[in-house]
């Protein structure tokens, strides 16, 4: 009640200082220049559309209760919620994260760079991740049987390094990690010889992070994001990222593409004579 009352007398107060007095001449173009006022403040989008939803309820009531001939704010749209673009990490950045992870005595630094590798090699989810079987790891074939959401399997590349350093896990590592009949063939595993947790790898990422000095927030999705935009910048088809990510409909892949402008803008303000 207090927000309807609030949006509502900024809505009065705008239309007072507009030389409107009188509700019944309040057009449909009064109301969205209101509207393109609080977009201008920088204001969330919710809060907007929640103005907005207090203005068309009031004139809905003016128009049943006192019979006007129209109502202006029913044919207003509300504004779309933007997607907010996810955040990424340099080339350079993602070489200093995946080359910074602490070295521990156990060795099992060479699982965690394992599976850093894998992730930005691929573009896979953390939840991809821990779940993979040795036999969707296809060596000869260089790719992956990767189930993502909804049960859906696709095949994604995997590059030379990425498979070095799972070669390297599974001559080192994974031997002595294996417990009797406990690990269901799943290539990562912890000391217990279980799967490894999509937690456990955050940890490993964060230590990795901190160890490389990295300022940004960094969590496991920032290494798809990575990914994605890496791929797209170097001129990968928006359609084959959508299928290397795995997603069903290619407005989410688009989301990258935004990045990208962005990335092109700054070359063309850094590099153009005439910016």
């Amino acid at each position: 009640m207090k927000n309807y009352r609030r949006d509502l007398d900024s809505y009065t107060q705008y239309l007072e200082s507009s030389g409107i007095t009188n509700f019944s001449e309040v057009t449909e173009q009064d109301i969205s220049r209101y509207i393109s006022k609080l977009k201008a403040k920088g204001l969330e989008t919710a809060t907007i559309n929640r103005a907005l939803s207090s203005i068309r309820g009031f004139h809905t009531f003016l128009f049943e209760e006192e019979g006007g001939q129209s109502n202006p704010a029913e044919l207003i749209e509300s504004p779309k919620s933007t997607r907010k673009l996810p955040d990424t990490l340099s080339v350079d950045e993602v070489i200093s994260l995946i080359e910074n992870i602490p070295v521990d005595e156990s060795g099992l630094w060479i699982r965690n760079r394992a599976m850093l590798e894998c992730l930005y090699a691929t573009g896979i989810r953390v939840s991809e991740l821990v779940g993979i079987t040795r036999q969707q790891l296809m060596t000869q074939e260089g790719v992956l049987r990767v189930r993502g959401k909804g049960g859906k399997e696709r095949i994604v590349p995997i590059g030379r390094i990425a498979l070095e350093w799972i070669q390297r896990y599974l001559t080192e590592n994974r031997p002595g990690l294996i417990k009797q009949k406990r690990t269901n063939d799943v290539l990562f595993l912890n000391r217990r010889g279980t799967p490894i947790s999509r937690v456990s790898v955050w940890n490993i990422i964060q230590e990795a992070a901190k160890s490389a000095g990295l300022k940004k927030r960094i969590y496991p999705h920032i290494l798809r994001h990575s990914f994605a935009t890496h791929m797209l910048e170097a001129g990968a088809d928006l359609r084959a990222v959508q299928e290397l990510l795995g997603h069903s409909d290619i407005s989410t892949t688009q989301i990258y593409t935004h990045i990208d402008r962005s990335y092109l803008k700054q070359i063309h303000i850094q590099y153009h004579p005439r910016p």
